[in-house]
């Protein structure tokens, strides 16, 4: 009798921790969803502009925020390998600033990597300020794992309204909400881990393994000796 009493608390006690669990979770995601960035509006005085793969309104956005004359530069990150710079300028509909002021980080595979490359990026030119663009709901995990990799930049959000992600009423639409869950989810790792890898990203940027693909410079033509 003693024995069945003693599992009977034990069930209760795990039952009990478990809708904890799971009200922490629901209440969270729930501020989560209400408080991502609704309005993209340039706040600070970025030296340059950071965008990341995964949509084409990002690209076009942070294209037309460089030749607007947003920032020195540009660093567009989680480019494939096998994309030539040409095609991607066609694909981000690139201005006059395209050839000089555009750069292509290749290696980054997750948001984990976009941030290594930006970090690496803007030691490389003295950057203390950038205007990070990407998806609004991929917004607080990104901004989490930038300032991890550079705890002393600026990162100023400018986030982009993805098609078919409506964050007005989120509630209604149910594929707004399997996105926002799985982000969440992400996010909630991404502060774990970002706090774990703090040594690993520190020894990553030192060994300055990071490689950016920069614009050539102009080749000039060579004057002629006069005979």
């Amino acid at each position: 009798m003693a024995d069945w009493r003693g599992r009977r608390r034990r069930w209760r006690f795990v039952a009990a921790t478990l809708a904890v669990l799971v009200l922490a979770y629901a209440s969270g995601f729930v501020v989560f969803a209400q408080t991502l960035p609704r309005h993209a509006r340039i706040t600070g005085h970025p030296d340059a502009i950071v965008v990341l793969t995964g949509g084409g309104s990002r690209l076009d956005t942070a294209e037309d925020l460089l030749d607007e004359g947003v920032g020195q530069r540009l660093l567009i990150t989680g480019v494939n390998p096998t994309t030539t710079r040409g095609e991607v300028k066609t694909l981000v509909h690139g201005g006059p600033r395209f050839r000089c002021c555009v750069d292509l980080g290749r290696d980054a595979t997750s948001t984990f990597g976009n941030a290594l490359e930006a970090s690496a990026w803007s030691r490389r030119h003295g950057f203390h300020e950038l205007l990070v663009v990407t998806a609004n709901y991929h917004m607080p995990r990104s901004l989490n794992e930038f300032q991890a990799a550079m705890p002393h930049i600026r990162l100023d959000p400018y986030p982009v309204d993805p098609v078919g992600i409506d964050l007005t009423d989120w509630w209604l639409h149910p594929r707004t909400i399997r996105v926002l869950q799985v982000e969440y989810a992400k996010y909630l790792a991404s502060l774990v881990l970002t706090r774990i890898m703090s040594e690993r990203i520190r020894l990553l940027l030192d060994r300055n393994v990071i490689q950016i693909d920069t614009p050539a410079p102009p080749a000039w033509p060579v004057a002629r000796h006069q005979s």
